[in-house]
């Protein structure tokens, strides 16, 4: 579904834990993209080809299409120490599997510290990237590099730094509006313009900043509205992707135990953020 022009998708475990009802989520949204991060609480990168192969028959029966892959390369749960190979073999199956399903994109981050010194980090973390933009040229796919954790999210000193270093057509960003105030930073506007010229992608999330919660798209200190009229008004006509976190932050294991309230908090805010892209769409 598009509106203004956006895609619009979602990372729908936060709806539900199996893909039935992350697809009737969507589904219910009247939305034809999705985002999948878990499947019945395993990364989809990493099911067993068994079920992947019944989730990609769930999807086409549906007629839902896989916006991008929200992987766990590079991610939170990784450190910089970790060995490469982790990395390496996870993106090959996940190209593989893109290629299957037709997705272009597959979200990674930028690999935690592990108590090597600043310098150490960077390099590593660069020699890293560069390794995996070769893959990602060669498949044909684009990486993108969320502004969460890892050395290229410090600041946005260091994330524009790290896409002028790497400067390839395979390393993009997903930003996601959330993340500089639920990570203590009170610069969101810094952290978009830094992003701005390399966007492939964006992640929706809310946040009243520090010591706050997760709030819903049209709250909060991110910036969203803001963020959303620049986007149109520049002419970006990608993908806008929901990862609410109002109920539910399944990667840190903050799960809502009542399945109907995290799936109708999903859909809220899904239908909240069309009510305010509809709203931009007014006042243009």
């Amino acid at each position: 579904m598009r509106v203004n022009s956006f895609i619009l998708s979602g990372i729908a475990d936060e709806a539900g834990k199996d893909l039935p009802t992350q697809i009737r989520a969507h589904q219910e949204l009247g939305w034809h993209f999705i985002e999948p991060r878990l499947v019945d609480g395993v990364q989809f990168t990493d099911l067993p080809e068994e079920q992947f192969d019944a989730a990609c028959a769930a999807l086409a029966t549906a007629q839902i299409q896989v916006s991008s892959f929200a992987s766990g390369i590079a991610n939170w749960a990784c450190k910089i120490t970790d060995p490469f190979e982790k990395s390496t073999i996870t993106l090959t199956r996940a190209t593989q599997r893109m290629q299957r399903l037709g997705t272009k994109f597959i979200r990674v981050m930028s690999y935690p510290n592990d108590g090597l010194p600043e310098s150490q980090w960077r390099d590593e973390v660069i020699r890293r990237f560069r390794v995996l933009a070769k893959m990602a040229e060669d498949a044909g796919i684009v990486l993108l590099v969320e502004n969460c954790d890892g050395w290229a999210s410090q600041s946005p000193v260091t994330y524009r730094e790290f896409f002028e270093t790497i400067n390839s057509p395979a390393i993009k960003t997903v930003y996601d509006t959330g993340n500089p105030a639920s990570h203590g930073h009170s610069n969101t506007w810094d952290w978009y313009q830094a992003a701005k010229p390399h966007i492939a992608y964006i992640h929706i999330k809310a946040h009243t900043g520090l010591g706050g919660a997760y709030v819903w798209p049209d709250a909060g200190a991110s910036m969203i509205r803001e963020t959303l009229s620049d986007l149109l008004a520049t002419g970006y006509r990608g993908f806008i992707s929901i990862e609410p976190h109002v109920k539910s932050v399944i990667h840190e294991a903050k799960d809502n135990n009542n399945t109907e309230v995290a799936y109708r908090s999903y859909v809220e805010y899904g239908q909240r953020l069309m009510r305010l892209l509809e709203q931009l769409a007014i006042n243009r």
